[in-house]
């Protein structure tokens, strides 16, 4: 995750809903290509949210992949996240892939890696991408000490990390699903 550039997801669960945010700027090097670009999408009859941080072309691929495993698992998001991180970590092409992703139904949050991790979060909140570490530190202090909604925090957490991270911007682009 070091190396990615350009992008700051944060997903923050609370009170039976799970919002994701992420910012819209897209870098190569020290230049900025696009401030609008949406990095979260709605998956498997938008029951699902997934974001991406790392290399556009990577994370479109990992979005198709993650939705095959979603169909053929109708839509169990934990053994679609595992058999994916499976997939990914050792599939030749795949583990080659320069991305993670944060994906949520709702009820589960996990974060999922080419080296196959799914990692679920002890407090109801992940930060991915350059600017993750800012705005989960935010996002946990707003979980903390705040009576926030989830999408609040979220947006919150965003513009935060866009004020400390030179990759991330404020253009952010926000959804949220409610627990099952």
């Amino acid at each position: 995750m070091n190396g990615m550039r350009g992008t700051t997801i944060v997903a923050v669960a609370r009170g039976g809903r799970v919002a994701m945010a992420g910012d819209g700027q897209v870098t190569m090097g020290t230049t900025i290509l696009k401030q609008t670009a949406r990095k979260i999408r709605r998956l498997y009859e938008d029951r699902v949210l997934a974001g991406f941080a790392g290399g556009t072309a990577d994370a479109i691929t990992l979005f198709e992949k993650f939705e095959g495993k979603l169909s053929e698992y109708r839509g169990n998001l934990r053994r679609s996240a595992v058999e994916l991180a499976k997939e990914w970590r050792t599939d030749r092409v795949l583990r080659r892939l320069d991305a993670v992703m944060v994906v949520t139904d709702g009820r589960d949050l996990m974060l999922l890696s080419g080296s196959g991790d799914v990692v679920e979060p002890d407090d109801g909140a992940i930060g991915i991408g350059s600017g993750g570490p800012f705005a989960l530190a935010a996002a946990r202090a707003m979980l903390l000490h705040t009576e926030l909604s989830a999408l609040e925090i979220a947006r919150e957490a965003l513009r935060i990390a866009s004020g400390i991270c030179i990759y991330t911007n404020e253009n952010v682009s926000a959804e949220e699903i409610s627990t099952p």
